[in-house]
């Protein structure tokens, strides 16, 4: 059990790279409070990210940790389930990481349905690459690229998680970190492909989607909202007049491919896998 008076998944000494005031630095607090809070054990935690300022996150929490490619956070993140499905596994990069160069790997994971959790920091632009526009970016934001205004409407991965099915997706605001941090214990709480789409200001880069902005353009859900609903739920996801805040969908006992495999809580280093299992892993992606 973990001392009440000490976050094991604190890294007090560590130099944090992210720009003052940048959103970054709440969902950081928020997860390190979540991971606490859950009483887990920071050497059965394992976060893996892509590349990006959002990336960087896994390197400033006390947890096992690995920095991959640009937009592969998630198959490194589903191999990781499968070798040890005791670990707690949790996949974090951007907007663009996860939903541009990462986009296919999002939809098959959520389609597949890994026990795992994909936290997003939506900021609606590339910061680690000097501003252009993401996925998420909004129609007429100007950019360091976008000189005349985006032309496209953005990517809406909380839809798009909906018509997979995936059976747990909410959204939060770094804004709040109370409620952001509560989210993320429901989010990596739940068995199944959980998806946490977060906005987090760039105050670099992005001078449309400010603190300011967010606040006038979210509201959180109602208590008597009720997540079950998938048909109120794609209401909720599509709404563009202000954005909703929480857990939009909730399906509980949707099968998990690791049992669709037959993989027991064995880690893989303990027994060896049969050729049946791998079988089946190249046929599904084949």
């Amino acid at each position: 059990m973990n001392n009440m008076n000490v976050n094991p998944f604190d890294m007090r000494d560590k130099d944090i790279n992210w720009c003052p005031g940048c959103g970054n630095y709440k969902i950081l607090d928020a997860v390190k409070g979540a991971l606490f809070e859950l009483d887990l054990d920071r050497r059965n935690v394992v976060i893996v990210s892509g590349i990006g300022q959002a990336a960087k996150m896994p390197q400033y929490v006390n947890a096992n940790m690995f920095n991959g490619l640009h937009g592969r956070a998630l198959p490194v993140a589903m191999g990781v389930k499968l070798s040890n499905r005791n670990l707690t596994v949790i996949a974090e990069s951007g907007d663009g990481c996860m939903y541009g160069e990462g986009g296919n790997h999002f939809l098959h994971a959520l389609r597949r349905n890994y026990d795992i959790t994909v936290l997003v920091h939506d900021n609606m632009v590339y910061g680690l690459t000097k501003g252009q526009a993401s996925p998420t970016s909004h129609m007429g934001m100007k950019t360091t690229l976008q000189f005349d205004g985006v032309m496209l409407e953005p990517f809406n991965p909380l839809a798009v998680a909906l018509a997979l099915d995936a059976p747990f997706i909410a959204r939060a605001s770094a804004a709040d970190v109370e409620q952001t941090k509560e989210i993320i214990k429901e989010a990596v709480s739940f068995r199944g492909c959980s998806v946490v789409d977060v906005f987090q200001p760039c105050v670099i880069f992005n001078k449309m989607n400010t603190y300011k902005w967010f606040r006038d353009n979210t509201y959180y859900l109602p208590d008597e909202y009720n997540p079950a609903d998938r048909k109120l739920a794609f209401e909720k996801a599509v709404e563009t007049e202000k954005l909703p805040l929480g857990v939009i969908y909730r399906h509980e006992g949707r099968e998990l491919y690791e049992d669709l495999l037959g993989i027991d809580k064995t880690p893989a280093y303990e027994h060896e896998v049969s050729n049946t299992v791998f079988e089946k892993m190249l046929d599904d992606y084949c």
